[in-house]
């Protein structure tokens, strides 16, 4: 005898109907979960490009060539390494010449600045000679200096420098007697000096300017003054060496 179907509760039924829609909502989202896990960049933005610095004065800087990546700028404004901008070979310095007085004792100059130095020997204590090169046009214009140098003394005068040509150069020079005041720049007295003299010349030329000056006390520079002027009118070009 064939076996007798029960019927199907009611809650079977409802499962049996729903088997199929559920079996395809768990295919459909085990798909989705594939997808993003194959692609997880997929809903991310793109990413600009690296955009080049800007410069401090808000221009782009320039970009390195292909392959190289930007290296340093040295002090000459130069890749570090590479050789530096050609500039001019600097003049020669003492492109004169000139006698010294033979009673002056003559001395290595202290200074890069100084061309000569001597003392000034004399009744009133030494006097000291300096000649100053500053290079081809260098050192400011001669009124400027002349100025300088009045100032430097406390005078009840008022000296007007005088000029003269020597063997084709312009000397313009200045006589001032009384107080040498202190200097500030530390190559000076300290404590103002009564009873001075300051004697400077301005020898302008090829090469130049060069910057003669004398200082010390009156009794000793009124006898050299004469010594002084002739040795600015000593002043030659230095002869090429052999």
């Amino acid at each position: 005898m064939a076996a007798r179907r029960r019927p199907l509760l009611l809650w079977e039924t409802e499962m049996n109907r729903n088997a199929l829609p559920l079996s395809l909502l768990l295919l459909s989202l085990c798909a989705c979960g594939n997808r993003e896990t194959a692609s997880p960049q997929a809903s991310q933005p793109p990413q600009k490009a690296t955009e080049a610095p800007a410069a401090e004065n808000g221009a782009a800087a320039p970009a390195p060539p292909a392959g190289e990546a930007p290296g340093p700028i040295s002090s000459h404004g130069g890749p570090v390494g590479g050789a530096p901008p050609a500039t001019a070979a600097p003049q020669a310095e003492g492109t004169i010449e000139f006698d010294i007085p033979k009673s002056w004792q003559s001395q290595s100059p202290s200074s890069s600045m100084r061309l000569a130095q001597a003392v000034i020997p004399g009744p009133g204590g030494p006097g000291e000679l300096a000649v100053f090169y500053f290079g081809p046009g260098g050192g400011g214009p001669v009124e400027a200096n002349i100025q300088r140098w009045v100032e430097q003394m406390e005078s009840p005068e008022q000296p007007k420098p005088e000029t003269f040509e020597a063997n084709g150069f312009r000397v313009t020079w200045i006589d001032v007697r009384g107080t040498l005041k202190p200097s500030m720049m530390g190559t000076g007295p300290t404590t103002p000096q009564p009873n001075s003299r300051l004697l400077g010349a301005v020898v302008e030329g090829p090469g130049g300017p060069w910057f003669f000056k004398a200082t010390g006390p009156d009794t000793t520079l009124t006898p050299e003054r004469d010594a002084f002027l002739g040795m600015l009118k000593s002043v030659r070009a230095k002869a090429a060496s052999a």
